[in-house]
């Protein structure tokens, strides 16, 4: 076999260049499994501060799965539209969340709604 010889009219100005190698593949990260990615992307546990745990047992307001159900779904939405502070009504309750760690502040029933102000709020959810 001969040598291949290149025309020097074609060659770049520092002679030939070796061809470029393709990136390494991306290792894994260690540490961050599957279920790390999936449970991330999993919308978190609504939680209650101890002040709101009062209100509703003190009220009889229903924190059944499915009332904690459309809270989520509701949290989400707002989260979603990047609230900070919300309004967050399922039924005739009005629950305020701080959005962003998914705790709910306060629960009023419609007993309790009547001549109630709401403060300090970004965004309003019917769920």
């Amino acid at each position: 076999m001969t040598p291949v010889d290149h025309n020097p009219a074609l060659l770049p100005p520092g002679g030939l260049v070796p061809a470029p190698r393709p990136a390494p593949e991306p290792a894994a990260t260690a540490g961050t499994s599957f279920a790390d990615v999936l449970a991330a992307r999993q919308p978190q546990p609504v939680r209650f501060s101890a002040h709101a745990l009062q209100r509703a047992e003190r009220r009889g307001i229903d924190l059944g799965p499915q009332t904690l159900a459309r809270l989520g779904a509701g949290i989400e939405l707002a989260a979603g539209k990047g609230s900070r502070s919300s309004v967050v009504l399922v039924d005739s309750t009005a629950f305020v969340v701080a959005v962003p760690n998914r705790t709910v502040i306060t629960a009023v029933d419609r007993d309790h709604m009547k001549e109630q102000v709401f403060t300090n709020i970004d965004s309003a959810v019917i769920a």
